[in-house]
């Protein structure tokens, strides 16, 4: 399945984020915990470099919880602060304020021996489109001065947020990048909303979503469509979603599109069940 999408503002995203970085003081970089190799931006490393980072693992809630202590431990170990997020009901928000603090002590201390007190932390937030940076500013604001939305690319410009507790947020818009080395790094940001619909093939990605789901969550697929997966394949196992969720058009054939995008959604919105979709022995190289 071919995915390739690289808009011209992303473009200008990058040398934004290059040119705003000495602004601040810490990056916090957003990751899908569902996915957190493949939603952590190759790009994003290589611009942010030695900059103090918190990595937030967010949608925690939809994630399987057991894999969420693996990935944490995982950054932990290679030496980024790691929280999990749940940006639903706002859960480990408050872990992010001291994280900061700790990360950028050596530097807020500095200022303090200049006679700079009290100066805020200033932040940088990054991460992939739909990833959920809006929804976590709203959360640290305690309003809604930032947009959201449910399709990736709302946030389109810079904006500086004032947040509680001494903290000033540097937002961004969503960042991806010019192609996918791996084809399953691809497909896992479709499945998780991350690249538009509407330039994908939906049918064919709710097959191999269905294939996936197949391989690391079987029981999760039989329990939520009451499916026998046995000998079956992809195709077979989307008709029989199709045909039990009443997905049929003019001359009793299976709607494979209203079926697919029912299926894509429901795992987008955890109604399958918690799933993690790549654990971090799954890397490349490790």
């Amino acid at each position: 399945m071919n995915i390739n999408w690289y808009p011209g503002h992303m473009k200008k995203t990058r040398e934004s984020i290059q040119k705003n970085l000495s602004l601040v003081d810490v990056v916090f970089e957003l990751l899908d915990a569902r996915i957190p190799y493949s939603s952590q931006n190759p790009v994003i490393d290589d611009i942010v470099k030695n900059k103090p980072r918190v990595i937030i693992l967010n949608k925690s809630d939809l994630a399987d919880s057991n894999s969420n202590i693996l990935w944490q431990k995982y950054f932990n170990n290679n030496g980024i602060s790691t929280i999990l997020y749940d940006s639903i009901s706002g859960k480990g928000v408050d872990k992010i304020l001291k994280l900061a603090r700790e990360v950028t002590e050596e530097k807020i201390k500095a200022y303090e021996n200049r006679g700079v007190i009290n100066r805020p932390i200033r932040a940088m937030i990054l991460g992939i489109p739909n990833v959920g940076k809006s929804t976590l500013i709203n959360t640290l604001s305690g309003k809604k001065g930032t947009k959201t939305g449910n399709k990736p690319g709302v946030t389109r410009t810079n904006q500086w947020i004032k947040i509680k507790g001494q903290l000033e947020l540097l937002d961004t818009p969503g960042i991806l990048w010019p192609k996918f080395e791996e084809e399953r790094v691809g497909l896992n940001l479709a499945f998780t909303g991350a690249i538009k619909d509407e330039i994908l093939d939906t049918e064919t990605l709710a097959l191999k979503l269905i294939e996936v789901l197949m391989d690391i969550a079987p029981e999760l697929l039989i329990n939520r469509y009451e499916i026998d997966i046995t000998d079956n394949t992809p195709l077979n196992l989307m008709e029989s979603i199709g045909s039990r969720r009443g997905c049929i058009i003019k001359g009793g054939e299976i709607d494979y599109t209203k079926t697919s995008n029912i299926i894509l959604d429901e795992f987008r919105k955890g109604v399958i069940g918690n799933i993690t979709l790549e654990l971090p022995k799954d890397k490349v190289g490790e």
